[in-house]
């Protein structure tokens, strides 16, 4: 195979990732008339990660961690966006590293590329965990985002098995709202440090909307 052939073949398998829509967001019902691509997920991390960066003033290789970011969630052109509520996590942790290998395999810089992906899976590195971190937080802010847009009705979540989650089902039984749940879930469950837990608030204490 070329080179050029492998150029062409990898973007366009990463351009898929422009009409997978995010799986979360149709499981709870968004009502919209665009909803979030992985690729949309991937330019918005980024983002937020050059503006924790930023503000922060965290000591990272920030061109690591956007390179990280870039390539994240490649494995889904090939198994699709599943959650943490449809698959356990290291059964989804297996197929995805096959998947990624296999995408890999053909570019003359595949081996580096993998090893930064797994660098990501780990979080282990300083730049992998901050990276995981915007990976988390960007998510309940677009969130927040559509709950502002009021694009969600809890009211008619008919078939969405996420609301079976014990730690889900408590905050809404609590009367929390669809993004304060989240934003809290994301509190408990994910290792945010002080200042990605200073945002997660702000986020849920304002509206962010321009």
């Amino acid at each position: 195979m070329s080179k050029e052939e492998n150029v062409i073949k990898y973007y366009v398998l990463c351009n898929k990732l422009k009409n997978v829509i995010r799986t979360g967001w149709m499981d709870w019902k968004v009502q919209r008339d665009r909803i979030e691509s992985v690729a949309e997920h991937i330019f918005g991390v980024q983002m937020l990660a050059i503006a924790m960066k930023s503000e922060f003033e965290y000591d990272i290789d920030i061109m690591k961690v956007i390179y990280m970011l870039a390539i994240h969630e490649l494995g889904e052109t090939v198994i699709g966006d599943l959650t943490q509520f449809q698959i356990d996590k290291d059964e989804k942790e297996k197929i995805e590293h096959e998947a990624v290998h296999k995408i890999l395999s053909s570019l003359i810089d595949g081996k580096q590329i993998e090893k930064l992906f797994l660098e990501f899976d780990a979080h282990e590195t300083p730049e992998a965990m901050f990276a995981y971190q915007c990976d988390k937080l960007e998510c309940d802010i677009q969130c927040k985002l559509y709950d502002q847009e009021k694009c969600v009705d809890l009211a008619h979540q008919e078939g969405n098995n996420t609301t079976n989650d014990e730690t889900v089902k408590k905050l809404l039984d609590s009367g929390k709202s669809w993004s304060d749940m989240w934003l809290e879930f994301g509190q408990s469950r994910y290792p945010y440090d002080e200042n990605f837990l200073a945002v997660s608030n702000y986020v849920k204490d304002n509206n962010i909307s321009e």
